[in-house]
């Protein structure tokens, strides 16, 4: 079995092509400016036509504003990538230089941050606190129970709960 995206039907493909025909190069110039880089604007741009192209849409009654919405939760995306690597080569940066990692461990890290940042994200604000506070900070379940005002029952629910989700991530 393939792990590729069902095929679209026709009036869906009709739909995307009028709707890249139509607005790409809008699209592309808003996020240009807004990024003030063309080959980020191009990538996300493309990226937003993908995401329509998988999403089965083919209705979409404002053009533009549907783009917009598709478009920015893609660009808080790339920003909180582009904040992860940040912090990451700010941390490699006070590595002496023979623990630095090879290019190729560079980037096999950057890429298992960036999937245990979308696991975090898919938690709920509190799981994901917990969870946070369990595995950085070391705190024990009874005291995380005390700072974020639930009872410890919850919490081994929460700490299930992130666990799950960092199992259903490895597998």
């Amino acid at each position: 079995m393939s792990d590729s995206l069902p095929a679209p039907n026709t009036s869906h493909l009709r739909a995307i092509e009028a709707l890249y025909s139509g607005h790409h190069g809008w699209l592309y110039a808003t996020l240009k400016r807004k990024l003030g880089n063309a080959m980020d604007a191009a990538d996300l741009a493309q990226d937003t036509f993908t995401r329509i192209l998988a999403s089965q849409v083919t209705v979409i009654d404002q053009p533009r504003a549907y783009l917009t919405c598709v478009a920015k939760g893609i660009l808080v995306n790339w920003y909180q990538r582009k904040a992860l690597e940040r912090a990451y080569l700010e941390a490699l940066a006070s590595v002496p230089a023979h623990e630095v990692p090879s290019p190729q461990a560079h980037f096999i890290v950057l890429e298992t941050l960036h999937e245990i940042d979308a696991m975090l994200d898919a938690l709920p604000p509190l799981v994901k606190r917990a969870f946070l506070l369990s595995q950085l900070h070391g705190l024990q379940y009874q005291a995380i129970a005390e700072q974020l005002g639930v009872s410890l029952i919850t919490i081994k629910r929460y700490m299930k709960q992130a666990f799950m989700q960092c199992l259903m991530r490895v597998e």
